[in-house]
């Protein structure tokens, strides 16, 4: 399973980066609102920091006007894929954009109905989005079960992108149900490498070096 981070906060990214398990990065308009400078320097950045896909959205409502913003974000660097939020305006500017031979990703999907027809106009990824689910007492890792099994038997190429992670055990079902990718903000990355007993291990065998090298002196 690929592993992105949902982040445009570029010390993040050049923090894990060089860790080599970042396969790509996702950003949204609220993200990037959080950030000083000039959006699209920041998404150049990440480009260059990641080598992978990096998601941007466009904020146009109107399909037309998606489709013109698209071209512009994708203009920007060979790696950004085109991140538009589903619905009818959404669709008609993914087939579009995709007819482009612009790579899409179709975001804020709740079902699998939605997932389908992301799919049948050539989006490049679509992303469920699990954890708002999840806080209305709904599956969301049973929404990602159903995309699957669907894209499985009808053979897309849509590639099922994981998003809205609240934290790690998000991302071991994910990787165990066979999810293509898991997005993820930086707190969950680093929340991976955690555990108790990892510590404990770690400082044992330090103390028993300590204390073997003090019994030679």
């Amino acid at each position: 399973m690929k592993l992105f981070v949902d982040s445009a906060h570029v010390p993040d990214i050049e923090r894990l980066a060089p860790l080599g398990i970042i396969d790509g990065v996702t950003t949204n308009p609220s993200l990037l609102a959080r950030e000083q400078g000039d959006p699209d320097a920041i998404l150049k950045a990440i480009c260059t920091l990641v080598g992978g896909p990096v998601s941007a959205e466009v904020v146009s409502t109107e399909a037309d006007e998606m489709v013109l913003e698209g071209q512009r974000l994708a203009g920007i660097d060979p790696h950004i894929v085109v991140k538009v939020p589903f619905g009818r305006a959404g669709i008609r500017a993914c087939r579009a954009l995709t007819e482009q031979g612009i790579r899409v990703n179709v975001t804020l999907v709740f079902s699998p109905a939605q997932a389908l027809l992301a799919a049948k106009v050539g989006a490049a990824y679509v992303s469920p989005f699990i954890g708002r689910l999840d806080d209305i007492s709904t599956s969301g890792m049973e929404l990602v079960s159903q995309i699957m099994d669907i894209f499985d038997k009808h053979e897309f190429a849509t590639e099922v992108l994981v998003a809205s992670v609240r934290g790690p055990l998000h991302v071991v079902d994910a990787a165990a149900m066979g999810a293509d990718i898991c997005t993820c903000p930086a707190k969950v990355i680093d929340a991976l490498f955690e555990h108790p007993l990892t510590d404990i291990g770690l400082r044992k065998f330090l103390a028993d070096w300590e204390r073997a090298q003090a019994a030679k002196v």
